[in-house]
């Protein structure tokens, strides 16, 4: 294919998937009925209260995604050296391919374009390295509020409930050693004759020691503060009877729900939605403000981040060298 076609080529597959996410994104926003409470219920408070907490809410997302560059380059750095603006772009791209792509797996390809086509295979190891860690910490601040949700709310024996405590902490331990001994990942792979070929590209693996393990896992802790905050000001502004412990936990179980379930960013709405219902509904009645709170941040850290990444999607090359800013 003559570099003239190439680039025929690469400039129809990036308008057709910014079209693509431009029109789901429309068809999900208009006539979305959780959306509409949100506006609603903004409806009854004063204008500048509303400017200042969405404000706050909006500048954290940024700051979420700040951090996640941030963590994107550090991941990358043993393999191939890339600006903090250069990693910004690759973040939002990927959350553009995000949106539309089972499991947000298309942000694993908006993110590697950034890389050089060598690397790219490799950047996606590097980048699931990442994912392990804030899922590390999705799961055990999960399993921690659901203990402390199952001994506030449910009535169960305590034997089952000591039961549950112990599988819990095996749980939590299980996923921190994992973490921090991803090499064994690597060993296991190397050790299959079948996979052994591909070492090459996830060798990587051995190379992140405890200490830099612990760094990433930094950011992901970071991040995790980050939105639980939006949470926490959505929720304790629009139902301020909430006890903040009571919103906190209620957060990581949240968290934790929705990533052990299959979904898709653009319908996630409904799955964040059902979920934050029902567990909201063990300490208030308030169920058109949950549902309103939930759409709220899914319209902030998801959609708008969508939108803006479309930008920088044209700023990729699919065949050569990544086109430098």
């Amino acid at each position: 294919m003559t570099s003239r076609y190439k680039k025929i080529l690469s400039y129809f597959i990036k308008t057709a998937i910014v079209v693509f996410a431009f029109w789901i994104i429309y068809n999900k926003l208009s006539n979305n009925e959780n959306l509409n409470s949100f506006k609603n219920l903004l409806k009854q408070i004063p204008e500048s209260e509303i400017i200042l907490v969405m404000t706050t809410v909006i500048v954290l997302m940024l700051l979420n995604w700040g951090l996640e560059a941030l963590k994107w380059r550090r991941l990358v750095s043993g393999i191939e050296k890339i600006s903090i603006w250069r990693s910004i772009e690759s973040v939002f791209c990927g959350l553009t391919w995000a949106v539309f792509t089972p499991n947000r797996i298309g942000e694993y390809g908006g993110r590697v374009f950034f890389l050089s086509p060598k690397r790219r295979i490799v950047g996606v190891v590097a980048m699931a390295v990442g994912n392990i860690g804030q899922m590390v910490l999705t799961n055990v601040f999960g399993a921690i509020a659901l203990c402390i949700f199952i001994y506030k709310f449910v009535n169960i024996d305590y034997r089952l409930f000591y039961a549950l405590v112990i599988l819990s902490i095996m749980f939590c331990l299980f996923f921190i050693i994992f973490y921090f001994n991803i090499k064994w990942l690597n060993g296991i792979l190397v050790s299959m004759r079948f996979t052994r070929k591909y070492k090459r590209f996830y060798g990587i693996l051995a190379r992140y020691q405890k200490r830099e393990l612990l760094n990433i896992l930094l950011f992901c802790l970071s991040r995790y503060v980050v939105f639980s905050t939006q949470y926490f000001i959505l929720f304790y502004w629009l139902i301020p009877e909430l006890h903040y412990l009571d919103i906190m936990m209620m957060v990581s179980i949240l968290f934790f729900v929705q990533s052990t379930l299959p979904s898709l960013d653009l319908f996630d709405i409904g799955v964040r939605s059902v979920t934050a219902s029902y567990f909201f509904g063990f300490i208030t009645d308030q169920n058109i403000a949950v549902i309103a709170c939930t759409a709220g941040i899914w319209l902030i850290n998801i959609i708008i981040p969508a939108i803006l990444g479309t930008y920088f999607v044209f700023k990729l090359n699919f065949f050569g060298n990544i086109q430098r800013s």
